[in-house]
């Protein structure tokens, strides 16, 4: 690109330089800290490995035509889930639609690569909004843009999240639809731009909605217009966002209604940080899971504090940049104004997800400081003070490290070195104009000088002006150098420095390998869909496995995970991590039946973690015959409660409930310690008040206390468990609140080892642990790791024989022939059939049901499945999903769009008018107008 092409595109050359240096030093941070995909540690921390991974290879799925389900319905997770949800909330952004273009085992990669692009377009657009807000130097726009894209929010709590990212593309591109509504210009653009960000990510452009209504009220201030101009200029505003926002309606009321019927999980209230680690967040290489990240780089930061110092600048601009972002910076401690930036919802996990606005109100400001001019020595000195002083509280922060001392001394001098070259540079600029201009007057005034002295002194002249320039030159191009070099240094450690500090505190998961590879090849050799469902195996690798590897299991992990699902499993037995929101697979034969599991994956628990055992036996595919999807049960007692509140205390009772047969001996318990003691008995406290009838029902915390051991001898004497069941039965363990391994002593069988671990956020889910042997006297010894309890009703004998008969009843009297077809299920049933259909999936908000060609209704609940009546006449079933708020999203998006074309055939019709009457023509364009105001 040269010279000319930048003074023509300064705003190209900017971006383009931002996204150039964003991508270097994301890409060279990952490979410092030896991350994939540049080293062998993992980047998949958390929420990355567990969801967003995982619902991208199910987007490259549905994108190739290879899922189960579709854009209504993922039947591949959560026995059924509404996916329209979790796509506006995981995969709504435009870049997500990439990964169909990489190889389905390099998901890992096509995500880095998105996460990648989108940094980069967030910097590009900041470096966008900078020169159309002020003119100044391109590469400094570029450089800004860099520091936006890459501040302490992005590269410590958004990069893992990729979802977030594309908040930081919107604010700026929301502050430039601000700029356009006070020129009166782009108006349907400026729908459109709103309408993408709310698309995109809802949750996040919420809050840069908010950041960009603060920056356009400042502006309007700023700008000095009309009284009457200020507000209209609002008001355009105001209505391009409401035409936007309701564009995107369909998939945002979606996505709303979806987090009304999703399990409640944590409930949190919000804590102010301290103030020395909001400050220590400021500083390159500080790390906080719990704080602000607003780290953006020395020189923007010295910029930005220079700026009230800075006379250059005028007294309304340093007052109103500072103290809009004070202000912020405020409002991120104050509960009230704390959840007004969050929906007035306090998040699980960062409470400062808002910290991205204030990250660009610093780098706009860093802008306004060096668009007029480099400050005087005398604001920078100042401006360091203010750092100085920042960096002394800062380091009573335990958030500081050792290393952060000579990245910042680094970069401070680096910063403050290219701004004093640069700011020389500028006054040997306005020098060689002066003397110029000075030299300039002088010839015309003298016109007898002799034709050789002219020729000698023009000579002298233009030498001197010449090294001048080049002298000029090397002073700016050094300046650069370091400008550039302390920012890529110092932003390049702080990621660095993240990447590896969220191994240590977050949990981390393999990329795709041959774990992945070899449980797809098993899934894909059992899959049977719809005739029945195949399990990718208990001993998962991410919570949303079955997107990763293929199948139709109950594990799924999402913020919209549903309430009914969450509830009817926990009352089967089954575990959940994330309070509620990441259930697990169920590996239990009677479970198995009910939801028509027919192949199970088996896998040796994950190597990748390192509490798990050394196991490197293959991975298996167990079979069993299970009725179809769609089954047919007695009617009900008139009155009888057919809901999840309707479980009780037993999970073994309830499975049985489900099934429809007594299958287990549910025995009593004997607990003894390694002692042969007693142990103490539970308090018996259950959870109560927010806690769902459904997880109160087989809560698990009144029983027996397992203490851990604290001594090394105390951990060889094991406490044990005695029961009595029938000969030859399957031996289950039912301990939610247990933590540590358990196995069947004296039994003729190899017995299986169950892992239990369980905290405040997970439960354990029901074990198998082998056969009783031919005395029926079963002893289970257990290992505990921690502290917990052992229900009085742990045991369960499955009798295999009776869940045969069961089986076989439900398949004689259950459905013919099933389909599915994304969000619609049919089922042929056998003539005269009385009774309730049980469709095996969640009964989720939005399932409508009818019996041959009869009106469809809202769906039955049997247990938390779908259900039917059936009056005997019925031969078929037709279910159709919904998803709940789809309507009145699209009633709203039509009448934004029906709003917006009134609107733009109005002003079509007053254009052709005004250019047909000149009187009704404007003296001055607004643009015009618009500029000389400012």
């Amino acid at each position: 690109m040269n010279r000319s092409t930048l003074r023509g595109r300064p705003r190209q050359a900017a971006a383009l330089l931002a996204a150039a240096l964003t991508v270097a030093s994301f890409c060279a941070a990952d490979a410092v800290a030896r991350s994939y995909p540049f080293g062998p540690r993992t980047r998949a921390v958390n929420d990355l490995g567990n969801q967003y991974v995982p619902f991208h290879a199910h987007l490259w799925d549905l994108l190739h035509g290879r899922s189960d389900g579709g854009l209504l319905v993922n039947w591949q997770s959560g026995f059924g889930s509404s996916f329209l949800p979790d796509l506006g909330t995981y995969l709504s952004s435009p870049f997500a639609l990439l990964v169909g273009v990489f190889p389905r085992d390099e998901i890992d990669l096509a995500v880095y690569v998105v996460t990648v692009l989108k940094t980069a377009c967030a910097g590009a657009a900041m470096a966008w909004l900078l020169l159309r807000l002020r003119p100044g130097r391109w590469w400094a726009a570029g450089l800004l843009g860099a520091a936006y894209a890459l501040c302490g929010w992005s590269i410590a709590d958004a990069s893992y999240n990729p979802m977030w990212l594309d908040g930081l593309v919107a604010l700026p591109l929301l502050c430039l639809v601000g700029e356009w509504a006070l020129g009166g210009r782009r108006r349907l653009l400026g729908v459109l731009v709103v309408a993408l960000t709310w698309i995109a990510n809802f949750y996040t452009a919420y809050m840069a909605t908010l950041g960009a209504g603060l920056f356009l009220l400042l502006r309007l201030w700023l700008c000095g217009l009309p009284r009457r101009r200020a507000p209209a200029a609002a008001g355009r505003a105001a209505v391009t966002v409401a035409l936007g926002v309701g564009l995107a309606a369909p998939l945002v009321t979606v996505v709303y209604f979806g987090t009304k019927h999703a399990y409640p999980g944590r409930v949190t209230h919000f804590a102010p940080v301290a103030t020395e680690d909001v400050l220590a967040r400021l500083l390159p290489t500080t790390y906080g899971f719990g704080s602000p990240a607003l780290f953006v780089g020395t020189t923007a930061l010295l910029l930005a504090l220079a700026l009230p110092f800075h006379r250059a600048a005028p007294v309304r601009v340093r007052a109103g940049w500072s103290g809009l972002a004070v202000a912020v910076a405020l409002s991120m401690q104050w509960t009230p104004t704390h959840l007004a930036w969050h929906a007035f919802a306090t998040p699980n996990g960062s409470p400062y997800r808002q910290t991205f606005v204030l990250c660009a109100l610093l780098v706009i400001a860093a802008w306004h400081t060096l668009s007029y001019g480099v400050p005087a020595p005398r604001a920078l000195g100042a401006a360091g003070g203010l750092l100085a002083l920042t960096a002394a509280v800062a380091s009573r922060s335990g958030l500081v490290h050792s290393y952060a001392w000579p990245v910042l001394l680094l970069a401070v001098a680096g910063a403050l070195g290219g701004l004093l070259l640069l700011r020389r540079a500028d006054a040997g600029t306005a020098d060689a104009a002066s003397g110029a201009g000075s030299g300039a007057a002088s010839g015309a005034g003298s016109g007898a000088t002799s034709g050789a002295a002219s020729g000698a002194g023009a000579g002298a002249a233009s030498g001197a002006g010449g090294a001048a320039a080049r002298r000029r030159t090397a002073l700016a191009g050094l300046a650069v150098a370091l400008l550039v070099g302390a920012q890529l240094g110092e932003t390049a450690a702080t990621s660095a420095v993240a990447t590896r500090l969220r191994l240590n505190h977050l949990d981390d998961y393999a990329s795709w390998g041959d774990r992945q590879r070899s449980q797809t090849q098993a899934v894909s050799g059992a899959d049977g869909w719809p005739a029945h469902r195949t399990d990718p195996g208990r001993e998962q690798t991410v919570g949303n496995d079955p997107m990763v590897v293929g199948g139709q299991g109950a594990q799924y992990y999402s913020s919209l995970t549903a309430d009914v699902l969450s509830r009817t499993l926990t009352a089967l037995g089954d575990g959940w991590t994330s309070r509620g929101r990441n259930v697990q697979s169920l590996d239990n034969a009677v479970t198995d039946a009910i939801f028509s599991v027919g192949a199970r994956v088996h896998s040796p628990p994950d190597q990748h973690q390192r509490w798990n055992p050394r196991d490197r036996t293959p991975v298996t595919v167990s079979r069993q015959d299970v009725p179809p999807l769609v089954t047919v049960r007695p009617p009900t007692a008139p009155g009888a409660r057919t809901g999840v509140d309707a479980f009780g205390p037993s999970p073994y009772r309830n499975q049985e409930l489900l099934l429809g047969s007594r299958v287990y001996t549910v025995p009593a318990l004997t607990v003894r310690t390694g002692d042969g003691e007693q142990p103490e008995r539970a308090t018996g406290e259950r959870a109560t008040g927010d806690r769902a009838a459904g997880d109160r029902a087989a809560d698990g915390r009144t029983g027996t206390v397992i203490e851990a051991p604290r001594t090394k001898a105390a951990a060889a004497r094991r406490p044990t468990i005695a029961a009595q069941c029938p000969a030859g039965s399957e031996v289950y363990l039912w301990a939610p609140h247990f933590s540590g391994t358990a196995r069947l002593t004296d039994t003729p069988a190899r017995p299986l080892t169950g892992r239990f671990t369980s905290d405040a956020a997970k439960i354990a889910a029901m074990q198998r642990l082998g056969t009783a042997p031919p005395s029926g006297r079963v002893r289970v010894e257990l290992s505990p790791t921690r502290t917990g309890t052992v229900p009085d009703g742990a045991v369960g004998c499955l009798d295999t024989a009776r869940l045969r008969t069961a089986v076989q009843q439900l398949k004689a009297t259950g459905a013919d022939q099933v389909t599915v077809s994304d969000g619609t299920v049919r089922a042929q049933l056998p003539a005269g059939s009385t009774g309730t259909a049980v469709l095996a999936a969640p009964r989720i908000a939005g399932w409508r049901c009818a019996a041959d060609g009869a009106a469809a209704e809202p769906a039955g609940t049997y247990y938390g499945l779908i259900a039917v009546p059936l009056d005997g006449s019925a031969t078929s079933v037709t279910c159709t999903f919904h998803p709940p708020g789809l309507r009145l999203g699209a009633a709203v998006g039509g009448a934004s769009l029906l709003t917006l074309v009134l609107l733009g055939t109005l002003t079509a019709v007053r254009r052709r008018r005004s250019a047909h009457d000149p009187a009704l023509r404007p003296a001055t364009r607004p643009r015009e107008r618009l500029t000389s105001a400012l």
